[in-house]
């Protein structure tokens, strides 16, 4: 064994003074986590209190803030939420929901969807839910920021990690939690384009000043043509924010995902040209610091696990928005890390498990993501209209809402595993 892997080094963004080994022992309770949004600390958080030890590793610098808000609803989702003592946490900072508004040109309204549509029984900001898990999970974990895997080769007892920036390590376990352009998934099952389906649609969010004369009411109000969708809504704590949510129909596109002014190009040329304050929005896009842009896409993998290696969350099975995968990521997460607690030394066995109680209810999930783009930005006048039509109709309207409330409580959660510190079970 090299003998950089034989030292000690104090943890990375974790709690002073706790230390791990670099090397040594390749034991199954040693695990790497690649990606540190939502399924990688919520499944640190679980691992930790049983006893493994999580390190996350994390290409961004720092945690991301902001982006769109992420809800839960149903029985599944808030059960998890309650065994990680979670819940007053997110009540604290939830958004209370988001309604929608449709309107035309002169911004008269033609669609109005009640906060609960969207978000569910309890809404918070992806940033904020990232933080809360982070913090929470961070007593139990090694961070370690601005690195990525390049390399992944398993041994007889483990598996070696090579990294852009650190020295190579030995782990019993790695997992890729890095979402639906998994690093891990390409390494250790295949290229992207093998799993990863578009959908027909981009979507591009970014923040900029609410001084638009738009009287922002509390969630967003849009303007629809024929495959686009321009929107905006007041920040819900910060009343001079705002944030623009635009989606568009178009086939596959070539771009780089680093390059944000590509980015920017591309939705502004998307958008050019249309009517009521797409303009204005267009023009807050020129000057904005950061843009999430990225294809509605799914991604299918036929088996989750290869050797040593397992997927969780929308690596594993996930579309992009529409298919609940926040509250599926804490549920899969907490599943994982059970399976893992009741046979530490049989990965196969608890990676099988985990992917026959999961799966098919995450799929249920995923299938919503489906119809997202169809639904935002239908492809015709005609869509429009209809949409509009039927979701102004409350016998619909609550038929869709529950629907999404059984399809997200379609799994049996197994017990609290043996060995789970009372700390786990506030």
């Amino acid at each position: 064994m090299p003998k950089q892997l034989r030292l000690r080094y104090t943890v990375i963004n974790s709690v002073p003074g706790t230390q791990f080994l670099s090397g040594g022992s390749s034991t199954n309770k040693n695990v790497l986590i690649s990606g540190a949004s939502i399924a990688g600390p919520a499944l640190a958080f679980w691992l930790g209190r049983l006893g493994f030890k999580p390190t996350v590793v994390e290409l961004a610098p720092a945690l991301r803030q902001g982006g769109q808000a992420v809800d839960f609803r149903g029985a599944a989702h808030l059960t998890v939420l309650e065994r990680m003592g979670l819940l007053p946490a997110l009540r604290e900072i939830e958004t209370g929901g988001s309604p929608m508004r449709f309107v035309d040109a002169s911004g008269r309204t033609l669609l109005r969807l009640p906060a609960e549509f969207a978000g569910g029984e309890t809404e918070v900001l992806r940033g904020d839910l990232a933080k809360v898990l982070y913090e929470h999970s961070l007593p139990y974990t090694e961070y370690v920021f601005g690195d990525s895997i390049t390399g992944l080769t398993e041994t007889s007892t483990g598996v070696r990690a090579d990294f852009r920036r650190g020295v190579s390590r030995d782990f019993g376990l790695v997992v890729g939690a890095d979402g639906l352009h998994s690093n891990v998934r390409r390494l250790a099952f295949g290229p992207e384009e093998d799993y990863v389906s578009h959908l027909g649609y981009y979507a591009a969010t970014w923040r900029l000043p609410n001084d638009l004369a738009l009287a922002l009411e509390k969630g967003s109000v849009g303007y629809n043509v024929p495959g686009r969708l321009a929107s905006v809504g007041a920040d819900h704590r910060d009343p001079t924010q705002a944030g623009a949510f635009f989606a568009f129909a178009a086939p596959e596109l070539a771009y780089d995902r680093h390059d944000i002014d590509q980015q920017k190009r591309l939705v502004h040329d998307a958008f050019d040209g249309l009517g009521w304050e797409v303009p204005r929005l267009l023009a807050s896009l020129r000057d904005a610091p950061e843009l999430y842009f990225d294809s509605i896409s799914r991604a299918d993998v036929d088996t989750w696990s290869k050797g040593r290696v397992c997927l969780v969350g929308d690596a594993a099975c996930g579309a992009t928005i529409g298919g609940m995968g926040s509250g599926t990521a804490l549920v899969a997460a907490y599943v994982l890390a059970c399976e893992l607690a009741r046979t530490p030394d049989d990965h196969r066995a608890a990676f099988t498990r985990y992917e026959r109680g999961l799966r098919k209810y995450a799929e249920g999930c995923q299938a919503g993501g489906d119809r997202t783009g169809k639904f935002l930005a239908p492809g015709t006048a005609t869509g429009i209209r209809l949409r509009n039509t039927l979701l102004s109709r409350p016998l619909l309207l609550n038929g869709m809402l529950r629907l999404g409330e059984r399809v997200s409580s379609t799994v049996t959660l197994p017990d609290h595993p043996a060995g789970l510190s009372r700390a786990g079970r506030r």
